[in-house]
């Protein structure tokens, strides 16, 4: 019974038994597809062909940085990877920042005016930038890491466009936007407003005045959502011509007019460490994180299942001969267990396989959000599983001007191959270490951290493979981390 599904957990078993790291996922039937895009580094690091061909050996993992001389990081951020130790050809992850200039659109009549003086730039350009750091985790190749890297900043700003103006504006945000010049007669997205400015009819406001107030800040974790919704479409759209393979978890932190955006889907994550208090900005987003989630999707739609699984879980699975018993179970609206009697259908695979880092959907794929992944399926079916994987990220929000940050107040945002060997504390003890030892002053001391994160979370060589320092294993994923710092003279211009 089930052979297909039960090829996909022998594989999944021998993977992890074999060197302690997933396999890679499988691509869902893409035998004899083109090779993707070329392997590639992030451009900020300006590695030459030499530095380049370093970074991709991996039995020496050399740790890879901007060096000094080149062009800085805005803020002074620290950067710092390592390939992985044989889990795939490449290193999957890639990187991105940016500084970004938001353009506002051309007014039409009606749109409200920016305030007075703001936002405008020399050469009658009005609008604002916001800075830009961003980690992408490739699985199953790195083609959807390597085109988000490069694209997904720029959907951020093309969502942003629409709020050039009322960002900048204090007053409470307009409920709908004047009538854009662009959008056609027939375009189902554009909202019908009153003649004349497009502000609604007073007749109209009594029957409306229930009305929910909208902060500036949920516009933004708006465009942030919307942007990583387009850029999964974008990367839908061009699979084929452009040849990307698999999918990648996406990490990004967007600094907007005295506020830090951290969006995540994905098991990246980041955490600000400020005057030794940890502080996290995302969470994981795994099968088991997401359980119930997954659960609900699949009772609402059982065809996503194939016929080959339940949406049910059980503590382990269950045998033949236990038809009829009582087991315990729970269901998408329980926390807590419960005992039931053992029918036919339960026989079936369950839709989450595993637990901890092995926790796999439907024994494939072991992250619940991301980009791409489009033609991933059960291994050997025409089962997909991108019904149950999401997009959208969840957006958390840090304003700097709360509270008066020095130097050693950072944001790190790292890939799991740091967090599934280093946690919140021993990355806050490394930070604390390295900082005090160099000058508030020095802008070095963000990238001399971030290798240092790097090198603890990787280990040295032995000859039972990569091991820390207290003999455990290190991390033989792809390692990439950034180090953002939140305060001292001149992070802010």
């Amino acid at each position: 019974m089930l052979p297909r599904v039960r090829a996909a957990v022998a594989q999944l078993v021998a993977g992890l038994g074999a060197g302690g790291q997933p396999p890679a996922e499988p691509r869902g039937g893409e035998r004899g597809s083109p090779a993707g895009p070329p392997f590639c580094r992030p451009a900020f690091l300006q590695l030459t062909p030499e530095e380049l061909r370093r970074a991709d050996d991996r039995a020496g993992r050399a740790v890879q940085s901007p060096r000094d001389g080149r062009r800085r990081l805005p803020w002074c951020t620290g950067y710092a990877e390592v390939i992985n130790a044989g889990k795939s050809q490449h290193n999957e992850d890639q990187a991105c920042c940016e500084v970004v200039f938001v353009e506002r659109r051309p007014s039409p009549r009606g749109r409200l005016p920016s305030r007075e003086g703001g936002g405008e730039l020399d050469g009658g350009r009005q609008g604002f930038y916001f800075h830009y750091w961003a980690l992408f985790d490739g699985h199953a190749g790195s083609g959807a890491a390597v085109m988000a890297s490069k694209r997904l900043h720029l959907h951020i700003c093309e969502q942003l466009r629409d709020l050039v103006d009322i960002l900048q504006d204090p007053s409470q945000p307009p409920i709908c936007l004047p009538q854009d010049a662009r959008a056609s007669p027939g375009d189902p997205s554009r909202v019908p407003l009153a003649e004349g400015d497009g502000e609604v009819p007073n007749d109209a406001v009594p029957r409306f005045h229930l009305e929910k107030a909208v902060s500036h800040e949920s516009l933004v974790i708006g465009a942030i959502e919307n942007a990583f919704k387009h850029m999964d479409d974008q990367i839908e759209r061009e699979r084929v011509s452009q040849r990307l393979s698999g999918g990648c978890c996406a990490l990004a932190a967007v600094y907007l007019m005295g506020k830090f955006y951290v969006a995540n889907a994905g098991d990246s994550r980041a955490i600000i460490i400020r005057n030794g208090e940890i502080i996290p900005m995302s969470r994981e987003f795994t099968p088991e994180t997401e359980r119930q989630r997954l659960q609900f999707l699949a009772f609402l739609r059982p065809e996503l299942l194939g016929k080959e699984f339940t949406h049910l879980e059980f503590p382990r699975r269950i045998q033949p001969k236990e038809l009829g018993k009582k087991m315990l179970y729970r269901d998408q609206n329980m926390n807590g267990w419960a005992y039931k009697k053992i029918e036919e259908d339960d026989l079936k695979f369950p839709l989450i396989y595993g637990e901890g880092k092995k926790a796999r959907v439907m024994a494939t794929i072991g992250v619940t959000r991301g980009l791409g992944d489009h033609d991933l399926r059960v291994f050997s079916s025409n089962i997909h599983i991108k019904p149950f994987l999401s997009c959208f990220p969840e957006v958390r929000v840090y304003d700097l001007t709360q509270y008066e940050h020095c130097p050693d107040d950072v944001l790190v945002l790292g890939t799991d191959g740091l967090w599934d060997v280093t946690n919140d504390k021993e990355v806050a003890s490394v930070v604390m270490e390295v900082l005090t030892s160099y000058e508030p002053n020095d802008p070095c001391r963000y990238t001399m951290v971030a290798q240092e994160l790097v090198v603890r979370s990787r280990g040295v060589l032995k000859e039972r493979g990569w091991r820390l320092a207290n003999d455990k294993l290190g991390s033989g994923d792809d390692i990439s981390v950034f180090v953002i710092p939140l305060g001292g003279p001149g992070n802010y211009t």
